[in-house]
């Protein structure tokens, strides 16, 4: 095995060999576009009031960001990417990324595109996980209610109960397909009850091995601790715990949820408290391997490194069946494509689904990338470091 040193992300070449020239140049120039705050808070503003009076703009942003950061409008058009991937040992995580509809009809066909997202990775063996929304499948005054412990009306019970056998079914048919399903964390105001029935779900189908996998957000102050109880709650009833460790996805909203309801926030007051969190959490996780299925989900270079280190520390196999790393797709590739030289495995998270309903998640991972100090400024850092190493 190759010697790993600390400088392993600076290397450009392997991190964008995939990429053709024209490519290159193209990711080269959107993310000096997207390192101007000003400019993706604008353009998110235009773009939406575009849509809204139906100008067709849907061409533009399909050749731009969206096929920057997704697989394409559907699974055969995904295909391109995850073969992509697979021949650089790179799996995908694959995400339908419909969101922000709330209907009878829209979780009835999210769920039936999951399902259909579950027999494709049947087939397809590097496609490792379905990610899912529970907002998916029923409305956010449910779950809010669920939380606050309220009783839910009949029309809203029986909806609840329909989600419910909704994700019962995609996690019996992830089993049999032996394909893991990612629950994706949402926001504090509802994530409680999303991580109960999380719970109820491994302890039906992690027995084994980890099907099943929390997403835990560790920019929420109280999320070391809810991890630690949650793999202790592991232990006592010998299952395997499925956990994604992410930063996490919500800040602004998180904050003015927060004043709007004159509350205390629940993010960490400041980044460096987030980033002791999170790496707190790899460790913890790694010294209960045998009882938890970790995916550390980060851009942080840092934090990659330390779970490299504290591998090899630990005597713990690079490619143990317990360890996993993972990026967006369109991000982080020196990260991605360097790890899984080593061989780590690497996924990507791979967003599929119509240009105009998966632009709420475009616009939304446009904003946090923005509001993530010096990453979109890395990224573009790096891709002009490899076009002047092509002399372009």
């Amino acid at each position: 095995m190759q010697t790993i040193t600390d400088n392993i992300f600076e290397n450009t070449e392997i991190a964008y060999k995939r990429l053709s020239n024209n490519e290159l140049k193209k990711s080269y120039f959107l993310f000096s576009l997207m390192k101007n705050a000003t400019l993706v808070h604008f353009g998110n503003q235009i773009l939406q009031f575009l849509l809204k009076i139906n100008f067709p703009i849907l061409g533009i942003v399909k050749k731009t960001i969206y096929s920057h950061f997704c697989g394409g409008e559907t699974l055969d058009e995904s295909q391109k990417t995850i073969l992509d991937l697979s021949k650089n040992n790179i799996d995908t995580l694959l995400n339908y990324s419909v969101e922000g509809l709330e209907n009878t009809d829209s979780f009835k066909e999210t769920y039936h595109k999951t399902l259909e997202a579950i027999d494709f990775a049947k087939l397809n063996q590097s496609i490792r996980a379905i990610c899912i929304k529970f907002t998916g499948f029923a409305r956010i005054d449910i779950w809010i209610k669920l939380q606050k412990g309220e009783t839910l009306s009949n029309n809203e019970e029986e909806e609840y109960q329909k989600a419910l056998d909704y994700i019962q079914h995609l996690s019996q048919k992830a089993v049999e397909n032996n394909v893991q399903l990612y629950i994706d964390a949402e926001e504090s105001w509802f994530q409680d009850s999303i991580d109960k029935v999380a719970l109820d779900l491994m302890l039906q189908y992690n027995k084994e091995k980890a099907i099943i996998f929390n997403t835990y957000q560790l920019y929420r102050s109280d999320k070391l601790e809810h991890l630690k109880r949650d793999i202790q709650w592991a232990i006592a009833n010998q299952v395997q715990l499925g956990a994604k460790i992410v930063r996490g996805a919500y800040v602004e909203k998180e904050n003015e949820y927060a004043r709007k309801h004159q509350l205390n926030s629940p993010i960490h007051k400041t980044k460096q408290d987030t980033d002791q969190d999170f790496n707190k959490a790899i460790e913890y996780c790694i010294h209960n391997i045998n009882y938890v299925s970790l995916c550390c989900a980060s851009h942080n270079e840092f934090s990659n490194q330390l779970l490299i280190q504290l591998l090899q520390k630990n005597n713990i196999s690079l490619d143990h069946p317990n360890i996993s790393a993972s990026q967006l797709q369109g991000m982080s590739d020196n990260i991605t494509y360097n790890m899984a030289q080593f061989g780590v495995k690497m996924s990507k998270y791979l967003p599929y689904g119509p240009v105009k309903e998966v632009i709420p998640y475009l616009i939304r991972r446009s904003q946090e990338n923005t509001s993530v100090e010096g990453q979109t400024s890395r990224e573009f850092d790096l891709l002009l470091q490899e076009k002047n190493r092509r002399n372009l």
